[in-house]
């Protein structure tokens, strides 16, 4: 059986990674990128499926569309009420 795809459980406000798939003209010096998750939009087949999502840069704050299969992990959230 496969395994669920990552995209299908993200929610605005989730930390993720997102494969790097640079932009034209842009140099590709990274493989991966840390993100938080701003939008999330629906599909045209399905738009209670999630396929595009909006997600800023944690450390340059570049805000991006990224397709789905592009997210490949979702960071667990801190505990609440630690310091």
């Amino acid at each position: 059986m496969a395994a669920r795809p990552v995209f299908l459980d993200l929610q605005p406000g989730m930390t993720v990674i997102v494969r790097h798939d640079p932009l034209l003209g842009e140099p590709n010096n990274q493989d991966w990128w840390m993100g938080l998750v701003l939008h999330c939009n629906g599909g045209a087949r399905d738009p209670q499926v999630f396929t595009l999502f909006q997600i800023a840069d944690i450390d340059s704050g570049v805000v991006r569309w990224v397709n789905a299969d592009l997210v490949t992990h979702i960071l667990p959230e801190a505990p609440t009420g630690t310091h």
